[in-house]
């Protein structure tokens, strides 16, 4: 991020933190805080999460027992996987195993009063990433306040009351694998679990007490607090994973890396542990703010789960109203929030379930999917402002291109260039379930977007590059020629749906995106025009996209009405729409028409309510320019496929559906895919006012938008360029050309 950006970002966030400050610790704005008047029973439907990048904790917020459930990314079953098995457990060392993503342990403070409690409240508040919980009970306030420090790779856990000497129980630290679990007690006040996994992988958490006043002993492997004023639980959690092949994939001892942060968390104490991580939170979170309007007090008082009924009772058939505008921008925060705290620089990327896990075999063992999945988790890293939180994707997908090489090599014959992938990646680099040939393309378009965003040419020559040039080289080796001269990608899958055949409609869409994301870098980084030449002429042979009997958009190269019209959950072959940029409403009007009118047999029931199908679907109606469609996908989330802890459920749980539901809503504000910035190109008329700040624009472009009764009221535009762009605005034919000084703000009136 340009360095005034990031000046403008901190001052933005220290404002932001010394209001807060002033604030009581409860009761935070309706559009940024999830509130219960009950503890969570159910840790998919109810737990609220808090995460560092790699640690991630589930708070249910009892009163008695008090449960946090944790885990960290990396702490995966496992190897390269060579046989492309999609097994979770391997009945021997060595032997050839997809893997899964594990549930690590859970921490226990088991309170010693049994009197009922009284005014419970608990809530988690995003724009500070603090999870609160209080209760009274005898005339005591309690507090359990928790948090996951980036800064100190810490889970810090305050636990206090408002009168002397009120805190006595037991903390319990249990772990998830039997088996390979070694519990231990330290120095009399810390509880360490230990293990080794059968792939080898070493894993280590710690939590220590730091206790204020009172008495701290130990007995029966737990911790024990009598009298005390106050106590912090720090826990810290990690395994010997690394992301390098060369090394095995594991490299040394977690300890090294769990006492440290132990140690240093305990000598800087609450106050500051809190404060640090505040302010790194906010550094990020702060970068974009969404309004959408005030609820109705009456609605904005109720509690999240309650708020949420509301969709369920009332927004189940189009035209689907905006009951609670507050809760709709909440969900918009509430993904950002979910990326922040599962994806940071040095970590593994956001999995099926972002970081969140309390199984050892959960749901398609909480994978890498290449076939929407991983992709759309990260679609609005860049277009909410949050681009250095794509790393650990390009970082991991990059570490495993030997692996990839092998296994293509051994799938496709020694003489093929380049590599793909099967459907489900782990961290090893291991593949598992059937080819998914076409994913590599997919995951193409994120590094070229990446600098499309940011005009990095140096994350553009030495990530994309090598990945783009690789990449084609398969598929240019790959294509298969048919009697007309054109190109198909043969025995192509629309995914999930239907047979796998040639020149399926997803398969050639990324053909085309990828040679032309591949030549354009070619072309900027003057790389080997003979390559440009070839991907120039096989590009203009490829099947396009083609408009059937009943003016749809043919998902097929012979159309298959009976699946065409049904109710897939997957629209693969509108990736031309979103997230590619090959069919557009004014570049090619009657593809955009084809595509409409595919998207709406598709329809919204049976298989077609799923929680990343929503998400998707917003963003092509959005695209398609349909406002009222768009938004009724953001309540239909809301209605069908929301828990009451804003978790979205296919089912089960899988993140991508709240991250993309994120996307898509900024799609409806500001577009950047067809060359020219469009400011609020589908406001439905449920948004008659609002303002959005801090969304990101292809080429380098900070874009703040305020509008009234439904209409444009301003922009401020601020570019990291000199540069040029053309600037549409909504009810007007013509663009705007506009020209942006380097760092300087130009506000545009509606």
């Amino acid at each position: 991020m340009h360095l005034r950006h990031v000046w403008v970002s901190l001052m933005k966030a220290l404002l932001f933190f010394a209001s807060v400050i002033a604030l009581p610790a409860m009761g935070g704005p309706a559009s940024t805080t999830l509130c219960y008047d009950k503890p969570a029973e159910n840790w998919e439907k109810h737990a609220l999460p808090i995460g560092n990048g790699s640690l991630g904790a589930m708070v249910f917020g009892g009163v008695n027992d008090a449960v946090v459930q944790f885990t960290v990314d990396s702490l995966w079953t496992g190897n390269e996987n060579p046989s492309g098995s999609y097994k979770n457990q391997a009945a021997k060392a060595g032997e050839s195993n997809f893997g899964s993503y594990q549930n690590f342990g859970e921490l226990h403070f088991i309170s010693a009063a049994n009197e009922p409690a009284r005014n419970y409240r608990r809530e988690l508040d995003i724009a500070r990433a603090v999870h609160t919980t209080t209760w009274q009970r005898g005339g005591t306030t309690f507090t359990h306040e928790a948090i996951a420090s980036h800064p100190g790779q810490v889970m810090a856990w305050r636990i206090s009351a408002d009168k002397p000497g009120q805190i006595t129980g037991t903390l319990a630290l249990t772990g998830a694998h039997p088996e390979e679990d070694k519990f231990e007690l330290l120095d009399g006040r810390t509880l360490r679990l230990s293990g080794t996994f059968l792939n080898g992988l070493r894993y280590d958490a710690r939590a220590t007490i730091v206790a204020e006043g009172g008495k701290l002993a130990s007995a029966d492997g737990k911790l024990e607090v009598t009298g005390c004023d106050a106590i912090t639980v720090l826990l810290a959690a990690d395994t010997n994973y690394v992301m390098d092949r060369a090394v095995g994939w594991m490299r040394g001892d977690p300890a090294d890396k769990v006492v440290p942060r132990i140690d240093r968390a305990a000598k800087d104490g609450w106050k500051l542990v809190l404060e640090k991580h505040i302010a790194d939170h906010r550094s990020l979170f702060d970068r974009a703010r969404l309004n959408l309007g005030a609820s109705a007090p009456e609605i904005a008082a109720l509690t999240t789960d309650r708020r949420i009924a509301l969709y369920r009772e009332k927004a189940l058939d189009l035209p689907r109203p905006c009951i609670d505008p507050e809760l709709e921008a909440l969900m918009f925060h509430y993904g950002r929030y979910l990326l922040i705290g599962s994806s940071r620089p040095g970590t593994l990327p956001a999995n099926l379930q972002g970081i969140w896990c309390n199984s050892n075999k959960p749901a398609w063992f909480a994978d890498y999917h290449t076939n929407i999945n991983i992709q759309m988790n990260y679609w609005l890293a860049e277009t909410t402002n949050l681009p250095e939180l794509t790393e650990p994707l390009f970082s991991m997908f990059t570490s495993g291109v030997p692996v990839y090489r092998e296994s293509t090599v051994k799938e496709y014959g020694a003489d093929t260039r380049g590599f793909t992938t099967r459907m489900s990646i782990n961290p090893y680099g291991g593949g598992g379930w059937n080819w998914n040939i076409e994913s590599t393309a997919w995951l193409a378009q994120h590094f070229w977007e990446h600098y499309a965003f940011s005009n990095d040419k140096k994350f553009l020559r030495e990530s994309a590059w090598p990945w783009l040039r690789e990449v084609s080289y398969f598929w240019l080796g790959r294509l298969k020629e048919i009697p007309d001269g054109r190109f198909v990608v043969p025995n192509a899958w629309s995914h999930e749906h239907g047979p796998h055949e040639d020149g399926t409609a997803h398969a050639q869409q990324l053909m085309w995106d990828l040679f032309t994301n591949t030549l354009e870098t070619a072309k900027i980084l003057g790389e080997d025009p003979a390559f440009q030449q070839k991907l120039t002429e096989t590009r203009k042979r490829l099947v396009g996209p083609k408009i059937g009997s009943w003016g749809q958009l043919m998902e097929w190269m012979e159309e298959k009405p009976d699946l065409e019209k049904g109710n897939h959950r997957h629209t693969s072959h509108l990736f031309a729409v979103h997230p590619g940029h090959q069919i557009t409403l004014a570049g090619t009007p009657e593809l955009a028409e084809a595509a409409r009118v595919s998207l709406e047999k598709r329809g919204e029931v049976g298989d077609s309510r799923r929680s990343w199908t929503w998400a998707w679907r917003t963003a092509l109606w959005a695209r398609l320019g349909q406002p009222e469609r768009a938004h009724g996908c953001i309540a239909g989330l809301l209605a069908y496929n929301m828990m009451d802890n804003l978790w979205t459920i296919c089912p089960p749980f899988q993140i991508d559906g709240n991250l993309g539901i994120t996307a898509g809503m900024t799609e409806i504000l500001l577009q950047s895919h067809a060359g020219e910035i469009s400011l609020l190109p589908a406001l439905p008329t449920v948004w008659p006012t609002g303002s959005v700040t801090g969304l990101r624009a292809r080429g380098g472009v900070i874009v703040d938008i305020e509008w009234r009764a439904g209409k444009l009221a301003s922009a401020t535009l601020v570019s990291t360029t000199d540069q040029s762009v053309r600037v549409r605005v909504p009810g007007q034919t013509a663009t705007r050309e506009i020209k942006l000084s380097k760092d300087q703000p130009f506000k545009m009136e509606g």
